[in-house]
């Protein structure tokens, strides 16, 4: 009897902790290809950093950085199959939907207000629903950068400069394509990767915002930064529609909420680096300067040509996107 009425409370007091009061919180993994000091680390830990101060005890959002849960293609298919919650694609959408080829048009975003009339214009009324039937969804739109090229070989000053230079671009088809116009040897390449391949020489150099640049250490591996600023790429908050659906709604309205709300924060920190780091990177030694925007202006038509032709509503999104830049 003695030994009965020790086993009752025990087993009441294991019922008692698995209960949902004492459940540990759902866990949700948010993951990307920043490395520490990005802009990505940054808005993912501050989104985190909210979120959570208002989930409670009901989940919590776990930022992976450094590509430790995959690569951006990589993140979009965990994120089908459940085992990734959050990813944080760029320019890699242009290869899941066409239409997001939009943000590889050249000089196509003059500023952070004209990216934010095209968000409320173009990106949710039309972007954002081509991507609900392959199976994602974006909860917000924050950002990559306006992007620069660094390189071995020279000062990029006018798109001739770029003759037969071998530069790694992002998995974009139309990013590749632009820099073929522009006379360059594009090949596509992981973000992760390309420290290596640059220090290696299989790449003479490589384009992206200064955020990513600085935090990626390319400058310790290149000899020539050129402000081009040839391309702003938004990055898009996305999930798994499959999976974000199964999720309780409290939840999801938390997180879709503080999603949008962390954009603010994002375009203040976008803006802050681009300056401080600008600076931080010519103290490091790389030769800064700043290129002929006009030529490579005039020399992007045939992209936008082929865009505008070749992708359904193509030449409708250009001509909105720049209309909206007045």
């Amino acid at each position: 009897m003695k030994f009965l009425k020790i086993l009752i409370p025990a087993a009441a007091l294991g019922a008692f902790l698995a209960s949902p009061a004492f459940a540990a919180p759902l866990e949700l993994k948010f993951g990307h290809v920043g490395k520490p000091g990005s802009l990505f680390e940054a808005s993912a830990n501050e989104f985190a950093r909210r979120a959570n101060a208002k989930l409670g005890d009901r989940a919590k959002v776990v930022v992976f950085g450094s590509s430790q849960l995959g690569k951006d293609k990589e993140l979009l298919k965990k994120l089908k199959l459940g085992t990734v919650d959050f990813a944080l694609p760029s320019s890699v959408m242009a290869s899941v939907a066409d239409e997001f080829g939009l943000f590889d048009m050249p000089y196509l975003v003059k500023d952070r207000e004209h990216m934010a009339r095209i968000e409320k214009r173009i990106v949710w009324p039309t972007l954002a629903p081509v991507l609900e039937p392959k199976g994602y969804k974006i909860l917000a739109i924050w950002e990559n950068g306006f992007r620069n090229i660094t390189n071995n070989k020279r000062p990029i000053n006018r798109p001739e400069d770029l003759q037969d230079l071998k530069l790694r671009t992002p998995k974009s088809v139309w990013r590749v394509k632009m820099f073929k116009a522009y006379g360059a040897n594009p090949t596509p390449l992981s973000f992760s990767e390309v420290f290596v391949a640059l220090q290696t020489g299989t790449f003479d150099g490589q384009e992206n915002p200064l955020a990513q640049i600085a935090s990626g250490k390319f400058q310790e591996v290149q000899k020539y930064l050129s402000m081009t600023g040839h391309v702003y790429t938004p990055a898009y908050v996305t999930v798994s529609t499959t999976h974000w659906a199964k999720l309780p709604e409290d939840v999801r309205n938390i997180l879709e909420t503080t999603a949008m709300e962390t954009q603010e924060y994002v375009y203040k920190t976008a803006a802050k680096l681009e300056v401080d780091l600008l600076k931080e990177l010519k103290r490091g030694g790389i030769q800064v300067n700043n290129a002929d925007k006009a030529a490579f202006i005039k020399a992007s038509k045939p992209i936008y040509d082929e865009f505008a032709s070749s992708v359904p509503g193509g030449k409708a999104l250009i001509d909105t996107a720049l209309g909206l830049g007045n």
